[in-house]
């Protein structure tokens, strides 16, 4: 029984997380009230606050989801890490960064709906404004790390190089999609590509091996 019962109340905050991620895409997070979630959920505002002290906290599990969304898993050193990012910006190999890029764009699907309703809960909320920062600090801080184990670029240039890597890639994948970018996806990656290879690989691997098929 216990176990059932343990099961049954995973599946509760599961819905009350998935039907909310789904009201904050249709609505917004500033106008989804925690009615509105409990009402959708078919539960009450009682059962809510059983598995969430507010709304704040249940977007705070929300982003949680991020991490297992992206492959990434607890660091001492920065909260949350994503080895194989460090990896590959310490190695600086052009193809494996464009690799590494396409890899993390086919989970752009799946993340969008969290990383959209992170940044407007952000706008609006201060608690989940800094949440977001260090979260967004952490993947920085795997590209800082990167670059720091291979010991290129002047150290003081390295959290600049990335954070501006960092920040095209999010914009990216929060506002690319198909057929409202004049480029597609694989243009658009091969461009990111280029510039994080400006940015973080060697100053003499600026240019990119041709993908087969694709642009000269």
């Amino acid at each position: 029984m216990a176990g059932l019962r343990k099961a049954q109340k995973e599946m509760t905050r599961r819905l009350l997380l998935s039907t909310a991620l789904d009201l904050f895409q249709k609505k917004g997070y500033a106008s989804t009230t925690i009615d509105d979630i409990a009402a959708a959920a078919g539960t009450t505002r009682v059962t809510f606050y059983a598995y969430f002290p507010s709304r704040a906290e249940l977007m705070k599990a929300l982003i949680g989801e991020l991490n297992d969304l992206l492959g990434r898993t607890a660091s001492a050193e920065h909260g949350s890490s994503a080895r194989t990012l460090v990896n590959v910006v310490a190695e600086g190999d052009p193809a494996k960064i464009a690799e590494w890029l396409r890899e993390t764009s086919k989970s752009w699907d799946a993340i969008h709906p969290h990383t959209k309703a992170a940044f407007e809960a952000a706008a609006v909320d201060p608690e989940i404004r800094v949440l977001v920062d260090a979260w967004f600090g952490e993947a920085i801080g795997d590209v800082l790390e990167g670059l720091e184990l291979a010991g290129r670029f002047p150290p003081e240039t390295r959290r600049l190089r990335a954070t501006l890597a960092m920040t095209q890639l999010d914009y990216v994948e929060r506002t690319w999609t198909p057929g409202q970018w004049s480029a597609d996806l694989e243009s658009t990656l091969d461009v990111l590509a280029q510039s994080w290879v400006a940015l973080l690989a060697s100053d003499k691997s600026l240019v990119l091996p041709r993908r087969p098929g694709g642009p000269p």
